[in-house]
C-alpha cells in the first residue's frame, strides 16, 4: 500500500512530510484503539531478541536519531516494531536549527540531504517527556549535541550537562560529534580532543545513577568521511576514554555517483548512496577493535539484506531512518521478521 501512497506523500516538502508522519504516530497513540490498530498492522510476528550492554533489546532493529528529536511520538513509533528508538539530537537549550529549506529529497537516488543543525526543544522538554510513561520493552537511547552558539572549546560543558541530565532517563547515551551541520563539530572527532571530551562526559555520567544497576552505556557517533587512519585514531581515543560502544555512521558529505539535480545542496547525505560507505566503516571498526566494542550500524540500511549484511559484518544492532522514508512504515516489521 505504501508504494501507492508514496507519490502523494512526496508531493509535500520533505520536512513537512516528516512532521506530518511524526504527528500521525503521536496522534495514533492518543486515540482509543489507535495503538492496537498499529500493532496489528506493523508488529513483527517473529523476532530474535538481542542483549547488548546487558540491555534486553526485543530485536536488533532500531530507529536512528533525528526522526523523533524531542520524544514526541515514542508510543506510536514503538508500535511499528522497533526494538529501540534513539531520541534527539537533544541540545541543552532550545534552538531552532538552520534556516529553511533544510531537507531535500533525492528520489532518483533514494536519499535525503539535510542541514537541520540540531533543531531541539531543549533538555528540559525532552527530560520531562522521558520522565513519563514509556513503551513497554522498547529500549530508548538519547543522542546528545552541543548548542550551536556554544564555543567548541566549551562543548564539554554542554555534553556533560546532558549526560548528567539523561543518565537516569535513558537506556543508553550517544555523544554526537559527527553531524556535518553544526560548524566545526567534527573537529571533536580528532584523537586528543575526543579522549578529553569522552572522558569528561563519562565522569559526568558516573555522577548520576542510571536507570539500572550498571552505569548508563555511553556511545560515540562517528562520521563516514573519516580516513582509515583518522577512524582508527578516533576509535583509540574512544577506547582510552572507556567508551561502551560506537554508532557508525552519521551522514556523509560525499556526493559521488548521485543522479538528482538536488545533489549540490549543502548538508549531510543519507540513504542508499551511503550503504557501502557505512558498511565499510563498520568493517574497519570491527577489524580494528577485534570485535570487542559493540557497534550500532546505521547509514543506508534500506532492506532486510542490508541489515543482515551489517549483522554478518559484526554489528550488534542496526538502525533505520531514510530507509523508512522510502520503504514505508512496514519496513521495520519486514526486516525484523527476516532477521528472526
Amino acid at each position: 500500500m505504501y508504494s501507492l501512497l508514496r507519490p502523494l506523500a512526496f508531493v509535500f516538502d520533505p520536512e513537512d512530510a516528516h512532521h506530518h508522519a511524526l504527528s500521525a504516530a503521536a496522534l495514533a497513540a492518543r486515540l482509543p484503539g489507535g495503538l492496537g490498530v498499529m500493532r496489528a498492522l506493523y508488529s513483527p510476528r517473529k523476532a530474535r531478541p538481542v542483549t547488548v550492554w546487558g540491555l534486553p533489546f526485543p530485536n536488533a532493529v532500531g530507529l536512528a536519531a533525528g526522526y523523533d528529536k524531542d520524544a514526541k511520538a515514542l508510543f506510536g513509533l514503538a508500535a511499528l516494531g522497533f526494538g529501540h528508538i534513539e531520541i534527539g539530537t537533544v541540545t541543552p537549550r532550545p534552538q531552532p536549527g538552520n534556516p529553511k529549506p533544510r531537507v531535500f529529497r533525492l528520489s532518483e537516488d533514494e536519499a535525503l540531504i539535510n542541514r537541520l543543525g540540531f533543531p531541539s526543544l531543549g533538555a528540559d522538554v525532552v527530560a520531562a517527556r522521558l520522565s513519563g510513561p514509556r513503551p513497554e520493552g522498547v529500549i530508548v537511547g538519547v543522542n546528545l549535541g552541543k548548542n550551536k552558539d556554544t564555543a567548541l572549546e566549551d562543548a564539554v560543558q554542554d555534553y556533560s550537562l546532558l549526560a548528567r541530565r539523561f543518565a537516569p532517563l535513558a537506556d543508553y547515551l550517544v555523544v554526537n560529534v559527527s553531524s556535518p551541520n553544526t560548524p566545526d563539530l567534527r573537529r571533536l572527532q580528532a584523537g586528543p580532543a575526543l579522549t578529553a571530551l569522552l572522558s569528561a562526559v563519562r565522569a559526568a555520567r558516573d555522577e548520576t545513577p542510571g536507570r539500572r544497576a550498571q552505569p548508563t552505556p555511553l556511545l560515540v557517533k562517528l562520521a563516514p568521511d573519516l580516513s582509515v587512519e583518522d577512524l582508527r585514531e578516533s576509535l583509540t581515543a574512544a577506547i582510552d576514554a572507556g567508551i561502551d560502544g560506537v554508532i557508525a555512521t552519521n551522514t556523509t558529505l560525499n556526493r559521488d555517483g548521485l543522479k538528482s539535480p538536488l545533489s549540490a545542496e549543502v548538508g549531510g547525505l543519507s540513504g542508499a548512496p551511503l550503504t557501502q560507505r557505512s558498511l565499510g566503516a563498520l568493517q574497519e571498526i570491527v577489524r580494528f577493535t577485534e570485535g570487542r566494542l559493540p557497534v550500532i550500524s546505521v547509514g543506508g540500511v534500506m532492506t532486510a539484506e542490508h541489515a543482515q549484511a551489517r549483522l554478518d559484518a559484526g554489528a550488534s544492532l542496526v538502525q533505520l531512518y531514510t530507509g523508512l522514508v522510502y520503504g514505508g512504515p512496514d519496513l521495520p516489521r519486514r526486516i525484523v521478521e527476516a532477521l528472526a
